[in-house]
């Protein structure tokens, strides 16, 4: 093998990991730690008032600032950014374990049979891993792609994606711990539940308020019931709670939303 091809079989096994943050300084550095592995590693932040951007400028020198546009922009604007085919993505909840490093590397090694990579999220809540819940193992957009095949879709908060090629399926684990307890659950709902709202008034959505009731309803008993979350003890009462919580608050807001463009009839 000459050394052009053996430059360029180096360049396809070569990983960029990209971050998106906003204001959660404490998850940082066990984060980025996490990551020290990839080749190339990107932080974008949305201007963070607190000292997100400045711990990320411990790990790496390519830490970038762009408003927040919803998180599929954000999501592409991070890609954009990187400079090898394979990407890697991780939210700042999420910790990178060594056998996940050691498997995309074996993959990236022997030659990948697919464009983009699921990979399996086990996720802990109030200090136990929470099984059950539909919380595992909790796929979300593929983790690992080939830059040149996916593209997120500019939806504000719960973006899909476009794939153009194969999808598979990874075996090891990321880990995630999205709430470090109930008060930070409120917080992020807080914003989540806008942009969701948001959403739906975009797409045209209508309110009717039986919403209100029967959706928070359904959402509890799919989680703790349908999905086991009783097996979780507490933490999956609790946690199912909060979902039928926050999608109260998500129709709470769509009702407010479709209110100021008349389209509905106020009780």
């Amino acid at each position: 093998m000459n050394q052009t091809n053996q430059m360029n079989q180096m360049n396809q096994t070569k990983v960029s990991a990209y971050v998106i943050a906003y204001n959660d300084e404490p998850n940082m550095r066990p984060c980025l730690d996490s990551l020290r592995w990839v080749d190339e590693l990107i932080v974008v932040d949305s201007h963070s008032t607190d000292a997100t951007a400045k711990i990320s400028q411990e790990y790496t020198d390519k830490v970038f600032q762009h408003e927040f546009h919803g998180f599929g922009r954000l999501r592409n604007e991070a890609v954009a950014h990187a400079t090898h085919e394979w990407v890697f993505s991780l939210d700042t909840d999420e910790r990178a374990t060594p056998e996940i490093r050691d498997e995309i590397r074996r993959v990236l090694e022997e030659g990948p049979k697919a464009d983009a990579y699921f990979v399996p999220r086990q996720n802990f809540f109030l200090g136990r891993q929470i099984r059950h819940c539909g919380w595992y193992p909790d796929y979300r957009q593929p983790q690992l792609f080939r830059k040149s095949r996916l593209r997120y879709r500019e939806e504000a908060v719960h973006e899909g994606f476009e794939l153009n090629g194969q999808a598979g399926y990874l075996r090891e684990h990321v880990l995630q711990y999205p709430f470090r307890d109930v008060n930070h659950y409120l917080e992020k709902m807080d914003r989540y539940s806008g942009l969701m709202a948001e959403r739906m008034a975009k797409q045209g959505r209508r309110f009717r308020p039986h919403q209100l009731f029967t959706h928070p309803t359904f959402t509890f008993f799919k989680m703790y019931l349908g999905r086991g979350g009783f097996l979780d003890g507490t933490p999956g009462l609790i946690l199912s709670g909060l979902y039928a919580y926050y999608t109260f608050i998500k129709y709470a807001k769509l009702w407010e939303l479709v209110r100021e463009k008349g389209d509905l009839v106020i009780w």
